[in-house]
């Protein structure tokens, strides 16, 4: 309750201190710069130039003996050492493929941020590093926006994608007739409404993300016991709005201090100016219409699907209940863990536990498959 109400008061000395006195982070022993960074030369599409261009993507690759992989994806404002308890949980029995996606860290972009971050994009992004790795088959666990490319991999390619680990958000599938904005959301789920602002004013969003990356940081990477305020994300004209009465925000809780300024080093390469495709109405509206198209919004392989039970931005529970998206999971299992939104970084134990018993448990196809290679984004080319 100290905690709780120095933070809220914006005692910053203090107020980080107990933070860090109380909260040792989960991954204390983790050290991003330990792993070197692999890269894959890939194809992109800047729709806004109509252009096809190479992009670098980077990625950590571990154990690539193994006979299982898992191709790791994380979300927004996330980053591969967003995965650190569970790679220090699964590096000594797995190949552990862990990418920044297009535009995070190092990894590049096609360069138009509206229209070029389509869930088809980053499931062709996704398949060239495998076929750089000589991968023919993985496991894609995602959190965040980072399970939504998982779900839609395995939509798409589930001759390549053998299963799906789902962290937080729940599979959101593009279904007939009609496309649905994020607006007609926001009566019963409003702290989505951020995503509206990231939306029609991303540029005057990404200046604002850019001002002070540490506090963008810290005020997103929050957990239970050190939540942000109340109206965090309620707000269409600003992200960091909730917090100006807070003069600095503690430290995120579940980093180190070396962690903490890792990400905010790797955020000052490119700044947030990419990563926001995710959000807008352009890329999500091709996304919808790709698999509109195709008219299967079913997953037919595996998927582990963990929620945590006091997220701030949506109770994902109610959500799956809404849209009733496991009716269209034909093989699924769910945990509720405590925690708030970066649950597996929060809570590591009970997510690792989850994620080791669902491996061991479920037969899950990844031996080598022969099937003929499908293009998933040539299509989108001429489409916007």
């Amino acid at each position: 309750m100290l905690r709780k109400s120095l933070y809220l008061t914006g005692v910053l000395a203090l107020g980080a201190a107990v933070v860090h006195a109380a909260d040792e982070p989960a991954s204390a022993g983790f050290n991003p710069r330990a792993y070197s960074m692999s890269h894959a030369t890939c194809k992109g599409t800047n729709r806004a130039k109509q252009q096809e261009v190479d992009i670098d993507l980077e990625y950590v690759n571990v154990n690539p003996e193994a006979k299982t992989a898992i191709l790791m994806v994380h979300g927004w404002p996330s980053l591969w050492s967003s995965w650190s308890n569970q790679i220090q949980e699964l590096e000594q029995d797995y190949h552990l493929i862990v990418p920044n996606l297009r535009g995070f860290g190092n990894s590049q972009h096609p360069g138009d941020v509206k229209a070029s971050s389509t869930m088809s994009d980053y499931v062709g992004d996704l398949v060239c590093i495998l076929e750089k790795e000589k991968v023919d088959k993985a496991i894609c666990a995602g959190h965040d926006w980072g399970a939504q490319v998982c779900y839609e991999a395995v939509r798409q390619r589930p001759d390549i994608f053998g299963g799906v680990i789902g962290i937080t958000v729940p599979y959101i599938p593009s279904l007939p007739p009609h496309y649905i904005g994020i607006e007609n959301f926001l009566q019963n789920f409003p702290k989505l409404t951020y995503q509206v602002y990231f939306d029609k004013s991303t540029q005057t969003a990404i200046k604002e993300l850019d001002l002070d990356i540490r506090r963008t940081v810290r005020a997103t990477l929050r957990t239970v016991d050190s939540p942000p305020p109340n109206h965090y994300l309620t707000s269409n004209s600003s992200f960091l709005e909730a917090y100006n009465e807070v003069q600095a925000i503690p430290p995120v809780p579940f980093f180190s201090e070396e962690e903490e300024t890792y990400f905010v080093e790797q955020y000052s390469i490119q700044g947030f100016q990419y990563t926001l495709g995710f959000y807008c109405h352009e890329s999500r509206h091709a996304s919808w219409k790709f698999a509109a198209d195709q008219g299967n919004a079913t997953i037919p392989n595996p998927v582990l699907a963990i929620y945590p039970d006091e997220d701030p931005v949506a109770d994902w529970v109610k959500i799956t209940a809404f849209l009733g998206t496991s009716r269209l999971i034909n093989k699924l299992t769910t945990e509720v863990v405590k925690g708030a939104h970066w649950v597996h970084i929060e809570n590591p134990e009970p997510v690792n536990k989850a994620i080791r018993s669902w491996l061991e448990k479920t037969e899950i196809d990844v031996e080598k498959s022969s099937a003929e290679p499908k293009s998933t984004n040539e299509h989108l080319v001429d489409e916007l």
